[in-house]
């Protein structure tokens, strides 16, 4: 157990545990009267944030998170906590939260403390959400450099967009339940008589949650129109390296018609030269007095009927 607070069960008995064994958690079920199926998923962990009551046990998971400044994400950890009518019990799976802040604003607040294991609670809810503050700002950054990636042609930004939406919707599933059941606890308050200093500070706390889920639904929009501008973005920018392919492509093929032209044009004297300089003794015209201007005049004849051919197709 890597950190343990005992208390007696006679007052309010604050004990903390960070990722515990199984026979670390069952001597405290056994000592605390804990419910087997809340025990079972403080174990397995992974678990969405939800309020449950077992008797007079209150059984509360939560998705703490904390911004990494030097990678530039979001870093989940997963809280449990037992409350009683004596003792406050949390597991953690993760750094984060760090609960000694909350342990030392109770010893500071003896006026708080005396409330109960509800203050408790709350002091942990006020820690947990306190804690998304500057996930929300880290997160902020980074859209703003994100748009500006965008709009540079960065080639990376697409997948910097994938990941941290991906962030968004872990951080979604954190404060989205969180602002029922911040709502299922105060609807409980007349029932289960909680002070009523205590309701406000819950209420304060469950404002700051709402605050907070909505900015997160707006980051993950934000996100997706970013995603889908830069997709747009990306396109056009194909589209525009395809139409200069495709205008190279069309001026070689203009340089290979002329090419080919003037290949075919000085083709046709070769032709003839080669025809009357094989020197046969049996050529019709080879003794004709006529033949060398009749060559020549079919040489050009060709050429020129080549030439006006392939002017007429715009070859030339």
């Amino acid at each position: 157990m890597k950190r343990q607070e005992a208390g007696s069960r006679s007052s309010t008995s604050p004990q903390g545990t960070r990722g515990p064994t199984e026979a670390e958690l069952l001597s405290l079920a056994a000592e605390f009267d804990l419910h087997e199926l809340a025990v079972e998923d403080a174990l397995e962990a992974h678990q969405r944030p939800k309020l449950e009551r077992y008797g007079e046990t209150l059984f509360v998971v939560l998705r703490a998170a904390r911004y990494l400044d030097a990678p530039e994400e979001v870093d989940f950890g997963e809280l449990h906590v037992f409350v009683g009518p004596d003792f406050v019990i949390t597991v953690r799976h993760a750094a984060a939260p760090d609960l000694s802040g909350v342990r030392r604003r109770m010893e500071e607040s003896p006026d708080l403390l005396k409330l109960g294991p509800e203050a408790v609670l709350y002091a942990i809810l006020d820690a947990v959400v306190d804690g998304y503050a500057p996930v929300v700002a880290g997160v902020q950054n980074d859209i703003d450099e994100i748009e500006t990636e965008v709009f540079s042609g960065d080639p990376e930004v697409s997948r910097r967009i994938y990941e941290l939406s991906r962030e968004m919707v872990e951080f979604q599933r954190a404060t989205r339940p969180l602002v029922g059941m911040l709502h299922a606890l105060m609807a409980g308050f007349a029932k289960y008589g909680t002070d009523e200093e205590l309701q406000r500070y819950l209420r304060d706390v469950a404002d700051h949650v709402t605050h907070t889920s909505e900015r997160v639904d707006g980051f993950r929009q934000a996100l997706t129109d970013i995603l889908t501008v830069n997709a747009t973005l990306v396109t056009q920018q194909q589209n525009a390296e395809m139409r200069a392919l495709a205008e190279a492509g069309f001026e070689q093929n203009e340089e290979i018609k002329k090419i080919s032209s003037w290949a075919a044009i000085l083709f046709a004297p070769t032709l003839v030269g080669t025809i009357y300089g094989m020197n046969f003794d049996h050529m019709p015209e080879l003794h004709w007095a006529a033949g060398y201007p009749f060559a020549v005049l079919l040489m050009a004849l060709v050429c020129t009927s080549l030439y006006v051919i392939f002017k007429r197709r715009d070859w030339l």
